[in-house]
């Protein structure tokens, strides 16, 4: 049985606020002990009635010694989450407050799945992920790393022009892109930005990496998968940007020099996200991408 369980969400917007505290009031009668970012102590304490079983802990401790990790919210909401749980091993589960939600396994009407969920009644659904690493100055030590569920994504910043990058797998190059980017994805993430730039859909039990080029300025430019074992590096070879780029899962960004690479292997952590109901990914992909639930 589940008993420490964390919650994530924006108490700064109301109706999330309102809606935490109902998931908050459904734990707190299972007999769980709730885990909540201490920066939202204040507003928390000033909404919910039984503050029995209320933790506080700082934002990067939330996943330390828990068992399970409720976000409220939309796809971002998740992959922020799963930032703090992939490197504790903790199972995420998503509770849709967003418009798609295409990663949350529940809705606000369904609270009562939580039930099963905490009592051990539950699939986990491991997803791969990407670590990315940033090269400088031809040295093989990063300068930077991240880990992303969704995607890595190499673009000029807010100015729509085109860059030029050198695509390599294992220290061969495989082609050079003059587009607005290059979107590396995983399975997850083949779902969100890369299938809007024209790439394709992968069931994510599938272990690949998808590469994706943004409005390619050529004929013959498409997309590539990659066995999940690949090396591949993403050059910055552009002579009239001074700076290009990466950014991880829409969250985290880098700045990436003329000759910097950017090198995207497969991850050795994961995340796993719970599921409770019957339904294949392929009725998921129906049922949300159609605008329904």
């Amino acid at each position: 049985m589940m008993k420490k369980v964390a919650l994530q969400t924006n108490f700064n917007i109301y109706e999330k606020a309102n809606c935490a505290v109902s998931v908050i009031d459904h734990l707190q009668k299972l007999g769980c002990e709730i885990y909540v970012a201490v920066q939202n102590r204040e507003r928390v304490q000033r909404l919910v009635r039984n503050r029995r079983g209320l933790r506080f802990v700082p934002y990067s401790a939330l996943c330390r010694g828990v068992d399970l990790l409720v976000v409220l919210g939309g796809d971002g909401s998740i992959l922020e989450g799963t930032r703090l749980a992939s490197p504790e091993g903790v199972p995420v589960v998503g509770v849709n407050l967003g418009r798609l939600g295409y990663m949350a396994e529940i809705e606000m009407d369904e609270l009562n799945l939580l039930d099963g969920i905490i009592r051990g009644n539950y699939q986990v659904d491991e997803r791969s992920m990407l670590k990315v690493e940033i090269l400088r100055g031809g040295s093989q030590e990063p300068a930077a790393v991240a880990y992303a569920l969704n995607d890595a994504v190499i673009t000029n910043g807010s100015v729509a022009r085109l860059v030029d990058l050198e695509l390599c797998e294992g220290g061969t190059v495989l082609s050079t892109y003059r587009a607005d980017g290059l979107i590396f994805a995983t399975p997850t993430g083949s779902t969100a930005y890369s299938m809007s730039a024209g790439g394709p859909i992968i069931d994510p039990r599938q272990r690949c990496i998808c590469v994706t080029p943004i409005c390619s300025h050529s004929l013959t430019a498409r997309p590539l998968i990659f066995p999940d074992d690949a090396v591949l590096e993403a050059k910055n070879i552009c002579e009239r940007e001074k700076m290009l780029y990466l950014t991880v899962d829409g969250k985290a960004n880098f700045e990436l020099r003329r000759g910097d690479c950017v090198r995207v292997v497969r991850a050795e952590r994961t995340t796993k996200l719970l599921r409770v109901k019957e339904r294949s990914f392929y009725m998921t992909l129906r049922q949300k991408l159609s605008g329904g639930k």
